[in-house]
């Protein structure tokens, strides 16, 4: 199936194993399993999937905001495993939208509601300390769109958090030194905090950065998944150790250093993705 979107030339292909390849302009975007929406093929889906599991036991609703929807793997995920749980995604390209929910059907009564809009302008209409979760998952040509990644647009995820919600964001790098996800990673640190003025009398939040080693060490181009809170985060060492391939499980202070947070200002977007990265 082929349709020309928003976004580009989007096309739906069924793979070997049964599930379905969702691309646009070639770029690999999700993978959805119609048979068994636990099933995440991507490395990067199944460690928010793991901060998912984390977060609240199986069968226990939870509010998710999605920031980028694509496939609606995550979404699916977390109807199938925590029925009754409300989910909002905010997705610009609504003809995308409109092919996906046509070729992938969505369950029915799967409490999944998509709205046409950008992550900056959907989350400023979501209702304050009303969402457990925060997923930002948002690319355009194979790069995270700066916005989504200031103290500005961490300060909106802030204010519709409850108060031990997470904020998750799926980002890219693999340059000299992590420029990118490092100065992200100390924008969480320092404006995902405490009651009171972000960063204020040494106020910072908590979190960690779930990614492989050979990544982190700027040896390899990939996934880096940062989770952020106001308040400590759950455990997920023994989750990191389990998986294939296994990721490393750091304090986001860490990987933070001595970088300077982010601000709508700079204009940093992450690198772009080497060609083919996201394709096959």
């Amino acid at each position: 199936m082929e349709r020309k979107v928003g976004s580009g030339v989007a096309t739906v292909e069924a793979d070997a194993d049964g599930t379905f390849v969702l691309r646009v302009d070639g770029s690999l975007q999700s993978q959805v399993d119609l048979a068994d929406p636990t099933h995440l093929s991507f490395e990067y889906v199944r460690r928010i999937g793991d901060v998912l599991d984390a977060v609240a036991e199986r069968r226990q609703p939870i509010s998710v905001l999605h920031v980028g929807g694509a496939g609606l793997t995550l979404a699916r995920y977390v109807a199938a495993t925590r029925p009754r749980s409300r989910q909002i995604v905010l997705e610009p390209d609504e003809d995308l939208t409109e092919f996906v929910r046509e070729t992938l059907p969505l369950p029915k009564r799967a409490g999944i509601k998509v709205r046409p809009v950008t992550g900056r302008a959907g989350i400023a209409e979501v209702y304050p300390d009303s969402v457990d979760v925060v997923i930002v998952d948002a690319f355009v040509r194979e790069a995270v769109p700066a916005n989504l990644v200031t103290a500005e647009f961490v300060a909106e995820c802030s204010r519709v958090l409850r108060p031990t919600g997470l904020l998750v964001l799926n980002l890219i790098d693999g340059s000299a030194g992590l420029t990118f996800v490092r100065r992200v990673a100390a924008t969480l640190h320092t404006h995902l905090a405490p009651a009171g003025p972000a960063g204020a009398s040494g106020r910072v939040g908590h979190g960690v950065v779930l990614a492989e080693r050979k990544v982190l060490r700027g040896k390899s181009f990939g996934n880096v998944v940062l989770v952020g809170s106001a308040q400590p985060v759950p455990e997920l060492a023994d989750a990191g150790r389990r998986a294939q391939p296994p990721y490393e499980v750091l304090p986001l202070a860490e990987l933070a250093g001595k970088a300077e947070p982010l601000t709508d200002a700079d204009g940093f977007a992450s690198p772009a993705a080497p060609a083919g990265t996201f394709g096959r």
